[in-house]
């Protein structure tokens, strides 16, 4: 009867929640010194988002069975989510300390090290998951994002190359391997990996704006603004999209067309200080320097620093349009 209540949960566990949830109980209610149990209710509540819940689950799985490795890594998995980062390590090294093969502990000690801006130390945990199992492609591509933020660009590629090698479909492993011959100013190469990326998954939104900033780099705005376009019509909320085709537009000369993408981006997120800045410099050409003064000035209440010979022509501008002088 335990048993079956057990598989129950697990089998509603994917589509029916609480069902599973209910399941569990009942395995409980029966006989309360199961790990498991315990430990699949967790997992059930962490998908819920009922992080106390799961972690209070993984603590009695825990206290059940001390020995009970993934446990312990689950447990880390959403205090590292919370920001509690020390409590992650601590649960990921006891996993270690129970297995020293847990291969997903060292990746999973590698992200929140990373994600800690402690990247040597997440260099360190990947490379003894690889000595582990050498066919994760999670755990090259992680170890990627740890070398791209010490500036290790080649090393970064390399890594990527792995990930596709072992996972050709690996959408994201293309995407973040554009984005780094992107820094290297390898466009070409860039362009490439994103159309890998979006034939793998057509909707990759992302893949779209950063193709199109490829091309933007190169001059080419049209195919810049076809992609900017592309990116916007899957997420329409896509504040950075419209901000980047109203800096193609510029560029194209039009003008009215580029301050009608700059609105739409500040609509969508009132806080992209960069849109008010490239929307001023835009009511300067037209003359509207009240339009253009607002502009500024609400950039720079966002923090956005206005380079001061833009700042001084306005000021002149201003100052000959209106009958007073404005303060900084």
């Amino acid at each position: 009867m335990l048993r079956l209540i057990v598989i129950e949960g697990l089998f509603f566990y994917s589509n029916q929640l609480d069902r599973a949830i209910s399941d569990f109980d009942k395995a409980i209610e029966i006989n309360p010194k199961i790990a498991m149990v315990y430990y699949n209710r967790g997992l059930v509540f962490r998908n819920k988002g009922q992080y106390d819940q799961a972690i209070a689950d993984y603590d009695r799985a825990i206290e059940i069975n001390p020995e009970f490795t993934i446990a312990y890594s689950n447990r880390g998995l959403i205090f590292a989510g919370r920001g509690q980062y020390d409590q992650a390590i601590s649960n990921f090294d006891k996993a270690i300390e129970i297995n020293p093969k847990f291969v997903m502990a060292y990746s999973n000690l590698g992200l929140v090290f990373n994600i800690m801006g402690r990247y040597d130390q997440a260099i360190s945990d990947y490379d003894k998951a690889i000595k582990i199992n050498p066919k994760l492609a999670i755990v090259y591509f992680n170890w990627g994002l740890a070398l791209s933020k010490k500036g290790e660009y080649d090393q970064t590629i390399i890594n990527y190359n792995k990930a596709i090698e072992i996972n050709p479909k690996y959408a994201e492993a293309y995407f973040n391997r554009g984005i780094i011959f992107s820094k290297k100013g390898q466009y070409d190469q860039a362009i490439s990996n994103y159309d890998q990326a979006i034939k793998i998954n057509p909707k990759y939104s992302n893949a779209y704006l950063n193709r199109g900033l490829a091309f933007y780099n190169k001059g080419q705005y049209d195919q810049a603004i076809f992609n900017f376009d592309q990116a916007i019509e899957i997420n329409q909320k896509f504040a950075e999209a419209y901000y980047n085709k109203g800096f193609a537009l510029y560029n194209k000369g039009q003008h009215d067309q580029a301050i009608s993408n700059y609105d739409k981006a500040i609509k969508i997120n009132p806080k992209l200080a960069e849109a008010y800045y490239n929307r001023a410099v835009l009511y300067f050409h037209k003359k509207e320097y009240h339009k253009a003064w607002t502009d500024v000035s609400k950039a720079q209440t966002l923090g956005y620093k206005i380079y001061p010979k833009f700042l001084e022509a306005l000021q002149k501008a201003f100052g000959k349009w209106e009958p007073y002088k404005i303060l900084i």
